[in-house]
C-alpha cells in the first residue's frame, strides 16, 4: 500500500492527532511543546490517518525525529520502517547533514528498528523518563528510565 504524507498545519487549525503522539510520547505538555518548535507529518492511507513523525531542528545541520508512531491497527506491517525512513528523507530535504532520535531503554522493538534504518547509538541520558515524566512507564515489564540516544550521518 501507498502512503501519503501531509505536513500538519496547525495555524490552519488542523485537529492535533494526539491519539497518535501519545502512543509514542505518554506527556501532552511535552508534545505541545515540541510541536510548537518542529513540523509534524502525517502518514495516509486511502484517507485514513495511519501514523505521524515530528522533526525540530537541534543543533545546526541536525534534525531530532522526536516523535514517531503508527496506529495500533497496523503495527507489524512494515509502516513503522517506512515512516522511519521518510522522516529521513525529510530531514535530508531540509538541509540536515544528520539525524538524532531517542528511545527508552525498555523500547526494544524500535530500538532494533532505528539501528536496522542506519542509526548508532551515541549515549545514554540516564533517568530521563524519571526526571520528565511524573508516573512510572513500564513496557513490557521493563521500567523505562533511561533514554538511549541514536544517530544517523548522512553525509
Amino acid at each position: 500500500m501507498e502512503i501519503g504524507y501531509k505536513l500538519l498545519d496547525l495555524q490552519a487549525g488542523q485537529e492535533t492527532p494526539y491519539e497518535l503522539l501519545l502512543l509514542a510520547d505518554p506527556s501532552k505538555a511535552l508534545i505541545d511543546d515540541y510541536l510548537a518548535r518542529g513540523n509534524c507529518y502525517l502518514a495516509y492511507i486511502d484517507g485514513e490517518l495511519i501514523g505521524e513523525f515530528v522533526l525540530i531542528p537541534t543543533h545546526p545541520r541536525t534534525i531530532e525525529i522526536v516523535n514517531i508512531a503508527v496506529a495500533e491497527q497496523y503495527h507489524g506491517r512494515g509502516f513503522g520502517k517506512k515512516l522511519v525512513l521518510q522522516a529521513i528523507e525529510e530531514a535530508r530535504r531540509l538541509g540536515a547533514r544528520s539525524v538524532e532520535i531517542g528511545t527508552g531503554n525498555s523500547s526494544l522493538i524500535q530500538l532494533r528498528l532505528y539501528q536496522r534504518c542506519g542509526f548508532r547509538i551515541t549515549g545514554v541520558d540516564q533517568d530521563f523518563f524519571v526526571r520528565n515524566y511524573e508516573e512510572e512507564i513500564i513496557e513490557d515489564g521493563l521500567p523505562c528510565r533511561d533514554m538511549i540516544r541514536l544517530r544517523l550521518d548522512l553525509q
